[in-house]
């Protein structure tokens, strides 16, 4: 083979609705690695390419959440066994998007997969831990039971690049909903290289969509869409969040906001930056229930038993 060949640079591209649309506007932005070197051009998505992401999502909630906890645990683990055979190129992407060493990155990708895996266990395991049998006075039979909320947008973080978006797009999808995605403003490639590895894992089209570009830009129009059911604002500043937090109460959304994006006067005050994009949550540590829960709404339903004596129930 000829020395002189030219690479084949990648085009990255959205991924909505099991394709893999260019930006509506044609818009695009440079990403940097940490040193400022030119990685890539990725597209900068429209609140036109927003609305197209939020109606496939739409689209594919029926079947996603209809479908068994079983089999959508399988599905979460088709996606680890895909991310695993693309290992190489995830811990190159990765490593480039955070300023890592190749063995640090190598642990982030290893603790992606394995978060992947975490979450394909829990699918089945959930309704036991959040729903169950109420006691009530009365004859009747009391049963709480979770369900998904819906549409799902997420922001996510702006640091941690893959291990991160992981943390926060598993457990939206687990539980049942679907998610619109905006990957991290400044490394987003690792995301929209994820979208390729979902594209074939067997997860239905319209499951997860992610959009690339300024999050702001995107974040505002899903967060007032009132087709949009709730709202992880785990990649938004304090300012963007609170901004969103008002937009989502137009039609009453499910709002997780992120622990550090909120203003700490005492902090502030001896010199501490303005949390503008910082993570906040410890990505490597024991990710637990509580963002599978985020996304759930508790469905109680009342069934009469007979009249209850002495002798006993009778039905």
């Amino acid at each position: 083979m000829s020395d002189g060949r030219l690479s084949v640079f990648k085009t990255y591209k959205l991924y909505v609705g099991g394709k893999f649309p260019r930006s509506e506007s044609g818009r695009v932005y440079e990403v940097t690695d940490s040193k400022g070197k030119w990685l890539a051009n990725a597209p900068r998505s429209s609140r036109k390419d927003a609305r197209d992401a939020v109606v496939a999502a739409r689209k594919a909630f029926g079947g996603w959440s209809g479908a068994t906890a079983y089999n959508r645990g399988q599905i979460l683990y088709r996606i680890a066994e895909m991310l695993e055979g693309r290992r190489d190129q995830f811990v190159r992407e990765v490593a480039e998007a955070e300023g890592l060493s190749k063995s640090k990155a190598t642990a982030v990708v290893d603790a992606a997969v394995d978060r992947w895996v975490w979450y394909a266990g829990w699918t089945d395991k959930i309704a036991q831990i959040v729903g169950g049998a109420n006691p009530v006075a009365g004859p009747f039979l009391n049963l709480s039971t979770p369900e998904p909320t819906g549409v799902v947008t997420v922001l996510a973080p702006q640091k941690s690049s893959f291990l991160g978006l992981v943390s926060v797009l598993a457990p939206v999808i687990a539980a049942g909903n679907t998610a619109v995605v905006v990957a991290s403003e400044g490394s987003p490639l690792p995301a929209l290289s994820l979208g390729e590895v979902l594209a074939t894992s067997d997860l239905p089209g319209g499951v997860v969509n992610i959009l690339s570009g300024r999050t702001a830009e995107i974040a505002a129009p899903l967060a007032s869409h009132q087709d949009v059911n709730g709202i992880d604002l785990t990649g938004a500043d304090a300012d963007l969040a609170k901004e969103l937090e008002i937009a989502a109460a137009d039609n009453l959304k499910r709002v997780r906001r992120s622990p550090v994006a909120r203003h700490d006067p005492e902090k502030e005050a001896h010199g501490a930056a303005h949390p503008q994009a910082v993570d906040g949550d410890d990505w490597s540590a024991d990710p637990g229930t509580h963002r599978l829960t985020a996304f759930l709404e508790t469905k109680t339903v009342w069934h009469p038993t007979g009249a209850l004596g002495v002798s006993g129930s009778s039905y």
